[in-house]
């Protein structure tokens, strides 16, 4: 026992950090959903979707690498519900002017705005549509998708983001990042077509309180199964390029899956539905224009120099501007 504790204080003492990532689902969550909402489209968006595919993809974590340009990018992509009241959904107004008049829009901005801004996002891609302005199409419906799976994520509805608040630190990015870049090859990814939403703002709250009914499961069942896993067995280290990090074993990584019911699977899989809907419900409010005349166009130089400027941002190595939901 003291030779396993002490070789685990040494590996510790080596190097290590729990694994991250920028926001919520972490990099390659954001664009797994992204692209695989495209294939939830009807034909008469499908075509123009599916020759853009790889923009739309790779561009899914846009909003996470503005955090490190912009102040005020932070607050759009979490809603911390639980700061207001002991039920949440009943002393939060749902319509932005509404909120403002109960709170102030200062305490709105400090604690969250998802929803306000998923409905936002889809107004500002409709116009997009009406305009037949690829750029600004390719460009927010990228974002738009990132947005929504942010809202998916129960750890984006409360104050205790990271479990800061039950000694439980990390498991932000181990419930949205580990386990389905671990998992994801058992995942189904047959999730239907897209579908009209008739109140984009009704149904962004719909799926805020969704993900925070299930916010109690994701932190009691980890600390639940805590106490079956030593510390050997619930923590793994893995190389990353020349860092030794420490990461939540397969082992735990499943078990903690298992005992959620596939929580995160059902939450991924409701995000890419979700995007694609959105998507097709802004093209709707639009007047359903024909896409297909830009198919055949190229996106702007210009459109390429500002998504090159969020990336350089992000690799600059300086700290994310504003309040965050960081792992």
């Amino acid at each position: 026992m003291k030779r396993n504790l002490l070789r685990f204080a040494i590996l510790i003492g080596i190097v290590f950090a729990v694994i991250i990532q920028a926001g919520a689902w972490g990099f390659w969550a954001h664009r797994q959903i992204n692209k695989l909402a495209v294939f939830t489209l009807p034909p008469e968006m499908f075509g123009f979707y599916k020759q853009n595919i790889e923009f739309i993809t790779e561009n899914a974590v846009n909003p996470d690498k503005r955090r490190y340009s912009s102040p005020d990018e932070a607050p759009r992509h979490y809603i911390d519900v639980d700061h207001y009241c002991g039920l949440p959904f009943d002393c939060m107004p749902q319509k932005w002017d509404d909120a403002v008049a109960k709170y102030s829009e200062d305490t709105l901005l400090a604690y969250g705005i998802v929803p306000w801004h998923i409905q936002r996002m889809t107004y500002r891609l409709a116009d997009a549509f009406r305009d037949k302005n690829m750029d600004r199409i390719l460009y927010l419906s990228a974002d738009l998708g990132h947005y929504i799976a942010d809202a998916h994520v129960p750890l984006h509805t409360t104050e205790n983001y990271n479990g800061q608040f039950t000694n439980q630190v990390g498991i932000h990015g181990f419930w949205e990042s580990r386990i389905p870049e671990l998992l994801n090859d058992d995942y189904d990814y047959l999730v239907g077509t897209a579908k009209y939403i008739e109140n984009p703002l009704g149904q962004a709250w719909e799926i805020v309180a969704a993900s925070h009914a299930a916010l109690d499961s994701v932190l009691s069942f980890e600390k639940e199964l805590s106490k079956e896993f030593p510390e050997d067995r619930k923590y793994a280290f893995e190389q990353r390029g020349a860092n030794t990090v420490r990461v939540y074993s397969e082992e735990f990584s499943k078990a903690y899956s298992a005992k959620m019911g596939d929580m995160v699977e059902r939450r991924l899989r409701e995000s890419v539905i979700m995007v694609g809907s959105y998507w097709y419900t802004a093209w709707v409010m639009a007047g359903q224009p024909d896409l297909n005349p830009m198919k055949l166009k190229e996106i702007s130089e210009e459109l390429k120099k500002q998504v090159a400027e969020d990336d350089k941002m992000w690799k600059s190595g300086k700290a994310p501007k504003g309040k965050g939901h960081e792992d």
